[in-house]
């Protein structure tokens, strides 16, 4: 079997009404940048579905199509395609693996991951998982998601999330939001089991501030973890308040120097995961290493990469955390057939060969922009 073509397709998809930032807030701004969807095609009918991270350049999409044409995606090294540009030639034979450590350089390289791993799984008949290593785990937990919202939305929206069975929500903000009037307006919605993740983007600036809202905070039983609370590149910091707050800290991490520097700094009591299939897993080991339990992150995406985060996330055993799968509400549409399946705040593993997903044609081309 050999990939013949590559569809692409360039996509906006923009966010429900109300679902992430309150008016007061401005707008988010982020579902107006654009994504691509692409499809392998070989000469024996089959296809494999990808989906690139937002603002993902055309130019490495279209960079990567020479060289996934002719491949046979059940005879590639599947932790190791061959995706990115050659890298320079090293003196020494057998070193060349030196070249190539780290996160991948073209970022379209992840959808045409799970596109290939879509691929493979259809033609070998076995879920994405089963090349991953197998699912651990046949559900995934997940939770509710918001943006900066009023005290009155995100109460709200924790009624939502609760009626639908989330047992908790991750919600934006800054160090300037009115928080103890939210914290206690989703209190009094959701009840004190409904568990809060509280995701400022590293907009609490500095330890003294961030320590400061902290204390604030500890009367709320419903606070349960905060993640990346001040800028990532001063680890120091996080060292230094780690033993102060009384709630986990989570980093949210792709790079795998990123992982292992944040590991031996000792900044963070769990981390929030990203990266490409084959590296999630990765990534996750090496927390598993170090005792850390992890969740698998999202930028609220569409259906096709949200499948292959419930893959990687079923295949790692410390993903126990609720990870993000939240694009199928927060976003108009995730241009698939059938959405995840969402059950009790669990997202249902697939079984079907490859990610399980079917591509919305019709929706890809309503949302397409070029």
């Amino acid at each position: 079997m050999k990939i013949t073509s590559v569809d692409v397709w360039e996509v906006v998809v923009p966010a429900r009404p109300g679902m992430v930032n309150s008016p007061e807030f401005g707008s988010a701004g982020w579902d107006e940048v654009t994504k691509h969807v692409i499809r392998l095609n070989t000469d024996e009918g089959l296809s494999g579905v990808g989906e690139t991270y937002r603002g993902v350049p055309r130019g490495a999409v279209e960079g990567a199509i020479p060289r996934v044409v002719g491949l046979d995606p059940i005879r590639v090294p599947l932790q190791y395609l061959p995706l990115d540009p050659p890298r320079p030639a090293v003196q020494h034979p057998g070193r060349g693996w030196e070249v190539g450590r780290g996160a991948q350089s073209n970022p379209a390289h992840d959808a045409f991951e799970m596109a290939i791993f879509d691929l493979a799984g259809k033609a070998l008949g076995v879920p994405a998982h089963f090349l991953l290593g197998g699912a651990y785990r046949t559900r995934v937990p997940a939770d509710f998601w918001i943006g900066q919202q009023t005290p009155a939305d995100a109460a709200r929206n924790a009624r939502v999330g609760r009626e639908r069975g989330f047992h908790g929500l991750k919600m934006k903000c800054t160090i300037d939001d009115p928080w103890e009037e939210r914290i206690q307006a989703i209190l009094d919605a959701a009840g004190p089991d409904f568990k809060l993740t509280v995701d400022p983007n590293e907009r609490f600036y500095r330890p003294w501030e961030f320590l400061d809202l902290a204390r604030r905070l500890e009367r709320f039983p419903n606070v349960a973890l905060y993640e990346d609370p001040m800028p990532k590149w001063n680890l120091d910091w996080y060292r230094q308040v780690r033993g102060q707050v009384k709630v986990p800290i989570a980093l949210h991490l792709a790079n795998p120097h990123d992982v292992a520097n944040a590991i031996k700094a000792e900044a963070c009591d769990c981390v929030n995961l990203g990266g490409g299939m084959v590296q999630f897993v990765r990534n996750a080991a090496m927390a598993e290493a170090a005792g850390m339990v992890c969740w698998h992150g999202s930028g609220v995406d569409l259906g096709v990469l949200e499948h292959s985060y419930l893959h990687a996330a079923a295949a790692a055993r410390n993903c126990v955390l609720p990870s993000d799968f939240v694009g199928s509400w927060v976003r108009e549409d995730d241009l698939i057939v059938e959405p995840i399946q969402l059950e009790g705040g669990y997202a249902v593993v697939p079984d079907r060969p490859g990610l399980g997903c079917e591509l919305d044609v019709a929706a890809v081309e309503k949302y397409r922009v070029r």
